[in-house]
């Protein structure tokens, strides 16, 4: 009796270490995955500090969400192409050079400058709530008929140069928290405007990662209480006249508490 359960035991042990080891394996993974970071200033980590020298316009920040990747899961290389300005044809122009077939994990944020957010928001900031709405509806309706397309051509450029990586798209956080009777700068009505153009770019991305197979990292929720006109710690930067470009980006608190955690848990 004494050795049945000796062995009852033993084989529940087995089985409980091999269920361990099982789950070990994305950690084991992550650390021999060959990285690169694709695309625009919310992947670069514009507003973020801490740039690096050899990034130059660039402006790639140690406190982007992928250097923070690297720093934390060190996977075996690690390489950030993401630059300040990109477009999706910037992507596919200067940036999947660097992708290869031992790449395994890949991360791109690319699609908001391609209907313009900078240009956007510079018509919201110094023009009347009405041209600022007209901006917005604009973009919107460039946005459901070139971006599912340009993101496309992203995505397959990607599969084509590394097919066996894992791709996680990760998306942009939506500005503003509504409600706020005391939020100074723009109307509520183009507030609302402007998230509602946000939200409609991230579910176009959403939809095109959807049907490349990759994954989506949606931050949006992340960034909820942290927003611009919140209560809590700003996580995105306001409109800073003497830094033009950092305007509307992420903190390094946002890349570190909005970005990282929602990217890193969809990676793997």
């Amino acid at each position: 009796m004494r050795r049945s359960r000796l062995a009852t035991f033993a084989l529940t042990l087995a089985s409980s270490l091999g269920v361990t080891l099982a789950m070990a394996v994305p950690a084991q993974a992550a650390a021999t995955d060959r990285y690169v970071a694709l695309g625009d200033s919310y992947a670069s980590g514009v507003g973020a500090d801490s740039y690096t020298s050899e990034s130059g316009s660039c402006m790639r920040s140690n406190n982007a969400y992928p250097a923070l990747y690297n720093t934390n899961i060190k996977p075996a290389s690690y390489r950030s192409v993401a630059c300040s300005g990109a477009t999706t044809t910037d992507v596919i122009n200067n940036q999947l050079s660097a992708l290869s077939s031992t790449t395994t994990l890949v991360s791109v944020t690319i699609g908001g400058n391609d209907v313009g957010f900078s240009s956007i928001m510079t018509t919201c900031v110094l023009n009347s709530e009405a041209q600022c709405i007209a901006a917005i509806d604009a973009a919107e309706n460039k946005a459901r008929s070139e971006l599912p397309g340009k993101l496309a051509n992203v995505y397959n450029g990607i599969k084509s140069r590394s097919p066996s990586a894992r791709v996680v798209v990760v998306g942009y956080p939506v500005f503003y928290q509504l409600g706020n009777p005391i939020c100074v700068g723009l109307t509520e009505k183009s507030r609302a405007k402007i998230n509602e153009g946000i939200n409609l770019v991230d579910d176009i991305i959403r939809t095109a990662a959807t049907s490349a197979g990759f994954k989506f990292a949606d931050v949006r929720s992340s960034f909820v209480g942290h927003q611009l006109c919140s209560g809590g710690e700003k996580w995105l930067h306001a409109l800073n006249f003497l830094n033009l470009t950092i305007s509307y980006h992420p903190t390094a608190a946002g890349q570190s508490g909005g970005y990282y955690p929602v990217f890193r848990s969809t990676a793997g």
